[in-house]
């Protein structure tokens, strides 16, 4: 399998150490020289500004990216901060989006992502994580120039090692290595080890008359070796016999592409034209096995004979995966707009769909199995689909996340799966939170929020919509984007008026009180919170409307209207000691207090203070009594004793074994932890998607 990688290049970062490379010597020679060599810049005594990149292009099936690869095994070791790869086209040749390849060069850098970054930024980011840095860069199938040119690091000591299938006009510099085919020697050693020698050897003539025929392309001879391996009687001079009878038409590649199609069992043939729509490329035994309607063991067995016979390629993975070569795709996806009824072709689609939405529930169920509910869903579900542990389901997850990402991306572009694609970006959401984490997630989270929001707008579906709506402006409040969350939170309050629904509606009025609190408009945020403050009462939502009493009185705050702010900082008092939430119920003593004192009530706030003190240590929150204590100390300090303040102090030391420090407070002195509403930044994703569990 390695070897086929190295020889055909179509993904050859799957090469197994140890595997020798053929030939290309003296393309190899003049790459090293080339990174040597004195650019334009330099000669012209100018500073060079960025990296630079070497550009290796040729046909699909010629070797490049195996060359590529090459190269960077060759000189990895002068790069210290190591080798980053992305590939920056679809298996249909479709350009990848330049953020997405940021993101994923951030990743591999271990740097944090934005989410909801845009392409600049991200861009921006990865020149950032790669200043002073001595680092690698392997960008393959890149589509066009501007790809390339925005991933270019501003160091000079870094290299870029593009693959393309032609010129990368428009980037300065660029040194370019066009490949043809293998020289003989090289072919035939290639064919050998595909073939079995012997042929090759008592018949070399042959064998270099089928080197001619194949026009010494890799992938080419690959899959005539993988045909003559599976005929153990058939001559080599017979294989060229029937290439050449195929006449000038086509490629040398489609000439043995369609010879080794032709000899597949219907089945096969079948399965690997279906292996074309597997988003992402990516193919495991499940996606094999939804597609063609087998059983998983049986997808397994087919996919390992397709290896063997060079028309796939396996990926080097913890996990059993394949990917179609690309050199491939577009011959099979022509044989399959001809030979599969476009039906069948989207109940493949379905059935790849409705197959991820159960490992996905399988993913997350695993983690809960100390309920006897969902103990006994895993029971009902195939052996093939079940996750042993929850580690096996959670590397599980990390392997397949490009694929499972690209999934809800294609089902979403497809239109007329909207009711699996729900399901299924329901379902990823939830398995991210659950293995990952709300925050180590939230990148990916908000691209599938913005999916969640194209379905719910395409079907005009309100209740999702407003839900997406949410998650996003949530995201983009988080992030610094304020402005562009209020625009989200008030087309989610359109949305939830228009779907009747008041827990949508209740969160976006709190929520673009929130985005106004943010910007500095305290009348207007105030006005919010009350309406949802109103909408609460009207709903006894009790618990909810001592919080947005809270919310007002901060407002109120940090406007400087201190009358209204103790009113309404008493009613959230009142509010969670009647709900019997003991930690509100000190936080809001806390922050009455705070006001007292920006009020000029010093003795009051003192008074309160202690109160809280004492609903603290009832509710055991150690922080927040560590934190009142010393609020108590600059209290006693400002009224003259010293000494009492010097105590308290000593306590909230003890209390957390360190010197404590104030909670964060901002201009205008104001805890902000007491009062901002700590939305769960998933309340809604899983409305927003589907209810189904």
């Amino acid at each position: 399998m390695a070897e086929q990688a190295v020889a055909s290049g179509e993904r050859a970062a799957d090469v197994a150490p140890g595997i020798q490379f053929l030939g290309r010597a003296r393309e190899l020679k003049e790459l090293r020289a080339d990174i040597e060599r004195a650019g334009l810049d330099t000669l012209s005594g100018r500073k060079v500004p960025r990296a630079r990149v070497l550009l290796i292009a040729g046909r699909p099936g010629s070797g490049r990216t195996a060359l590529a690869e090459e190269l960077v095994r060759q000189v990895a070791d002068r790069y210290a901060d190591g080798v980053l790869r992305a590939r920056l086209s679809e298996p249909d040749g479709t350009p990848v989006p330049v953020a997405r390849a940021a993101r994923e060069l951030l990743t591999a850098l271990d740097r944090p992502i934005p989410p909801g970054a845009g392409e600049d930024d991200l861009t921006a980011a990865l020149r950032e994580a790669l200043a002073g840095r001595r680092a690698l860069l392997l960008l393959d199938d890149a589509a066009e120039a501007e790809q390339v040119d925005a991933l270019l690091p501003d160091a000079p000591q870094c290299l870029v090692v593009a693959v393309s299938g032609g010129p990368l006009t428009g980037i300065a510099d660029v040194r370019p290595c066009t490949l043809g085919g293998l020289d003989t020697k090289s072919a035939v050693e290639l064919l050998s080890r595909h073939a079995g020698s012997v042929r090759i050897t008592v018949d070399p003539r042959s064998a270099e008359g089928l080197v001619e025929v194949c026009q010494g392309q890799p992938a080419a001879l690959m899959l005539a070796g993988g045909w003559l391996a599976a005929r153990p009687k058939a001559a080599v001079a017979d294989l060229a016999k029937q290439l050449r009878a195929e006449g000038d038409e086509g490629t040398a590649l489609g000439r043995v592409f369609r010879l080794a199609y032709a000899s597949l069992p219907t089945t096969a043939a079948r399965m690997l034209r279906l292996l074309t729509l597997a988003p992402g490329g990516f193919v495991d035994p499940h996606t094999a096995s939804a597609l063609a309607g087998c059983s998983v063991d049986g997808a397994r067995t087919t996919l390992d004979d397709l290896v063997a016979l060079g028309l796939l390629h396996t990926v080097d993975s913890p996990l059993p995966q394949y990917e179609v070569p690309a050199c491939l795709y577009t011959h099979l996806k022509a044989r399959t707009e001809t030979q599969d009824r476009p039906a069948e072709l989207q109940l493949a689609r379905a059935r790849v769909l409705e197959r991820t939405v159960r490992l996905l529930q399988s993913c997350r169920a695993i983690t809960e199995t100390d309920s006897p509910e969902t103990r006994q869903k895993l029971l009902g579900m195939p052996q093939a689909l079940r996750f042993p542990n929850p580690r096996a389901a959670a590397d599980w997850l990390t392997i397949r996340r490009p694929a499972l990402l690209a999934s809800a991306r294609a089902a979403v572009a497809d239109g007329e799966l909207d009711t699996l694609a729900r399901r299924l970006m329901s379902q990823l959401v939830r398995a991210l939170v659950v293995h990952v984490g709300t925050q180590a997630a939230a990148d990916d989270l908000y691209g599938i929020h913005g999916l969640v929001l194209d379905v719910a707008e395409r079907q005009n579906l309100p209740r999702e919509k407003a839900a997406a709506l949410l998650n996003l402006g949530d995201v983009d409040a988080r992030t610094g984007r304020t402005q562009a969350a209020l625009v989200r939170y008030r087309a989610a309050l359109d949305a939830g008026r228009e779907a009747n629904d008041p827990y949508a509606t209740g969160r976006a009025m709190e929520s673009v009180g929130g985005a106004h609190l943010e910007l500095g408009d305290y009348d207007r945020a105030a006005d919010w919170f009350g309406r949802a403050l109103a909408q609460r009462l009207a709903r006894d939502e009790r618990a909810d409307a001592a919080r947005l009493y809270g919310r007002i009185g901060a407002a109120h705050t940090y406007a400087g209207r201190y009358g209204e702010a103790l009113r309404n900082w008493r009613a959230a008092v009142a509010g969670y000691r009647k709900n019997g939430d003991l930690a509100g119920h000190a936080r809001a003593l806390s922050e009455l207090a705070r006001v007292q004192e920006y009020a000029g009530r010093p003795e009051e706030s003192l008074s309160t203070c202690q109160e809280a003190v004492e609903w603290a240590r009832r509710a055991e929150d150690t922080r927040l009594q560590a934190a009142l204590y010393l609020r108590l100390a600059d209290t006693l300090e400002r009224l003259g004793d010293p000494a009492a303040a010097q105590l308290h102090r000593g306590a909230a030391r003890r209390m957390l074994g360190e010197e404590p420090e104030e909670p964060d407070v901002d201009e205008s002195g104001t805890e902000q932890d007491a009062f901002e509403p700590e939305h769960d930044a998933n309340a809604c994703e899983i409305r927003s998607t589907s209810t189904e569990d």
